[in-house]
């Protein structure tokens, strides 16, 4: 059973995800905050799996929010649901550790399926957003220096040459069944090698490995 945290300052938006979720047999919705604040108090007490999250609520916003949730080393996931279709919610969203965002015009069943992923310790970003996500942290990213090479990020040690070539396709956008295709491995190799580049990196998720990526410049902005 998957347990869910409502965060949203709108009681009929609260009320709608409610019922959507509860029809579900695998879902089941623990509580309800109405703004950043109480959701961070609430998941340190319910520990829930996942949180809906708003972003824009009184008070402590969604972002921040989700910063102090993930801080606090908790198991609980953050999906980040709003009625905003922003790059910057996007990014700054996903860079405070949500490990999904969706828009609230979003079908129930992406919905319900961006919870189940996230639950699973997948990532999911609206479609729309993605490529536009990527583009806009580009921007983001430090300039190289000008004399010399840039220091090798440390949370690239521990990988061996096989994981650091996976995780550069990972933030190329490639896909577990493109890279056993194009790699010639085997899915479940795949996923092994995954799992282990998450673990050895301390990304909580896909999303995460592929800023990572973008950080340590082993992708180059297109």
């Amino acid at each position: 059973m998957t347990t869910v945290l409502i965060a949203d300052d709108q009681p009929m938006q609260r009320f709608g995800f409610r019922i959507l979720l509860e029809s579900q047999d695998d879902m089941t919705v623990v509580g309800e905050a109405s703004n950043g604040a109480e959701a961070v108090r609430l998941v340190d007490g319910l520990r829930p799996d996942v949180v809906l999250m708003d972003i824009r609520m009184p008070g402590l916003d969604g972002i921040e929010a989700t910063r102090r949730v993930i801080a606090t080393g908790a198991r609980t996931r953050v999906l980040i649901v709003t009625t905003f279709d922003l790059d910057e919610y996007a990014y700054d969203g996903l860079r405070a550790g949500a490990s999904g965002f969706l828009v609230k015009d979003a079908q129930p069943e992406e919905l319900l399926a961006g919870v189940r992923a996230v639950a699973a310790g997948d990532a999911v970003v609206a479609p729309s957003l993605t490529r536009r996500l990527l583009d806009t942290y580009i921007h983001h990213l430090p300039p190289s220096p000008a004399h010399g090479p840039r220091p090798e990020d440390p949370r690239l040690a521990a990988l061996t040459d096989r994981e650091r070539e996976i995780l550069t396709v990972i933030g190329r956008g490639w896909t577990n069944t493109e890279i056993a295709t194009r790699l010639h491995l085997a899915e479940s190799t795949v996923k092994t090698h995954v799992s282990r580049i998450l673990a050895k990196t301390g990304a909580r998720d896909r999303v995460q490995a592929v800023i990572l990526a973008y950080d340590a410049q082993l992708v180059a902005p297109a």
